[in-house]
């Protein structure tokens, strides 16, 4: 298990380091932040350690960080360090997932120990995963990227083969599908862990700052450079770097990043000096490259230096069975970010869900598992509108049963034999089931008229 560490994020230089004294002489090392623009790049889902956060800095603040990380992994603990005035938006952030809060002036002894508690409590979460994964139960892999689909399983074991290895990859797959997990999974189980992982919009960066922005640049090497500067690149030295939809990056600049992956060096602008360059280089597209460069614009030996390794993941349509059990997890996890209580979901919830289209596939399904549990609806149309009824349990169970079962053979094809094989169940009892919720004709399509699995 890698050493457990603070990290200390306060925009006050003079408490800051005060702070960080004390807590090397109590035994715990730390690492510190003026702000947290960079926290995130330096953690992953095994973070072993605790965040100390002031809850009032300029830009990013405490609480959007807590959010942040929350999303990131629930269970790592987050301290926050309030101001007399801020304890009622302390309390709220105890509501929503903080570990504790202390609000200043506190002394060094008390802090320690509230950092001692939180990390024994983190120790116990990660040790209490490995013991599943060891057993065979559901691990954290599963946990981030669910589905019981045969793409799902796939998708987790090839993201296990290739996540131990150094290998650049490729990450393909539609809008929200979840590329960037994919690539935070792949950082997370690699050697690389507790280094940072850099994530770059290449969409987003702004074309006359872009060389700048990934290579660094000296002082002076262009108006307005007044000081020298870090680029992307070097920021993740050690660690991983994802390029989010690489086949935005222009053209000209390709060529450059080509020399970058082959000869893992970078040159600053203004500079002439090779600084060398230890990361692993993840990038992900929505597009077909290949297609990209037959229409030139995309270099065909940046494709073929990039994908060493190739992933794709699967879309919502690609795993339907998934959705409505996905949904179930999504809500959950929408329920607990909002500090609300478990939502029962109707079975009529659950069965739109599963029958409706998801164009922005997981990303989509999550914004809806927000609106329900937090009672948004989005109009006559919508799905998710919930509906007042007093059905017994046994009545919703039996509707929740039918539409997994439904999804899965309409996923399926009307093929039954990957069914009850996916369910768990023998092909007996899924026969038995469908003539109970008069599934025995209307979910099978007519192209597998006549073949063995159409019995029933």
């Amino acid at each position: 298990m890698s050493e457990q560490r603070v990290f200390l994020v306060d925009d006050e230089e003079e408490l800051r380091r005060s702070t960080a004294q004390a807590l090397e002489l109590f035994g715990l090392p730390v690492v510190t932040f003026s702000n947290a623009d960079h926290v995130l790049e330096l953690m992953g889902y095994g973070f072993d350690g605790v965040v100390v956060t002031d809850i009032r800095m300029p830009g990013t603040d405490g609480m959007t960080l807590l959010h942040r990380i929350r999303d990131l992994d629930s269970e790592i603990p987050v301290i926050l360090v309030t101001g007399h005035g801020d304890v009622q938006l302390a309390v709220k952030a105890m509501r929503e997932g903080a570990y504790d809060f202390l609000e200043k002036p506190f002394t060094p002894q008390h802090l320690a120990g509230v950092i001692r508690r939180a990390m024994d409590r983190r120790g116990l979460v990660l040790e209490n995963r490995r013991l599943r994964a060891v057993a065979g139960k559901r691990d954290d892999l599963e946990a981030r990227l669910p589905g019981r689909t045969q793409v799902m399983v796939d998708l987790r074991y090839r993201i296990r083969a290739i996540g131990a290895t150094d290998a650049d990859t490729l990450i393909i797959g539609d809008t929200g599908a979840g590329k960037e997990v994919v690539a935070r999974a792949l950082h997370d189980i690699s050697p690389r862990a507790n280094r940072p992982f850099i994530a770059i919009n290449c969409a987003a960066l702004p074309e006359n700052l872009i060389e700048s922005e990934l290579f660094g640049h000296e002082a002076g090497a262009f108006p307005g450079a007044i000081r020298a500067r870090f680029g992307k690149f070097e920021h993740g030295r050690g660690g991983t770097i994802l390029l989010d939809e690489i086949g935005s990056l222009p053209f000209d600049l390709q060529a450059k990043f080509l020399r970058v992956l082959q000869e893992r060096v970078i040159t600053r602008l203004g500079s002439n000096e090779v600084v060398p360059l230890d990361v692993r280089f993840i990038a992900t597209s929505k597009v077909d490259l290949e297609a990209e460069v037959g229409a030139g614009r995309f270099r065909a030996d940046l494709l073929y230096r990039l994908n060493v390794a190739t992933i794709h993941v699967p879309s919502l349509e690609q795993r339907r069975a998934d959705i409505p059990l996905l949904f179930l997890q999504l809500v959950r996890e929408a329920a607990a970010r909002y500090g609300r209580e478990d939502a029962e979901v109707p079975p009529d919830v659950i069965s739109a869900v599963a029958q409706r289209e998801w164009p922005g596939n997981v990303r989509e399904l999550r914004n809806a598992a927000d609106r329900f549990v937090l009672g948004l609806d989005a109009g006559p149309g919508d799905p998710l509108i919930i509906r007042e009824g007093s059905e017994r349990l046994s009545d919703k169970v039996a509707a929740f049963e039918r539409s997994v079962i439904a999804s899965a053979i309409a996923a399926h094809g009307g093929a039954l034999r990957p069914v009850y094989e996916m369910l768990g169940i023998s092909r007996k009892t899924l026969y038995e089931k469908m003539q109970k919720y008069g599934l025995d004709k209307k979910m099978l399509s007519p192209e597998h008229a006549g073949s063995e699995d159409r019995e029933g």
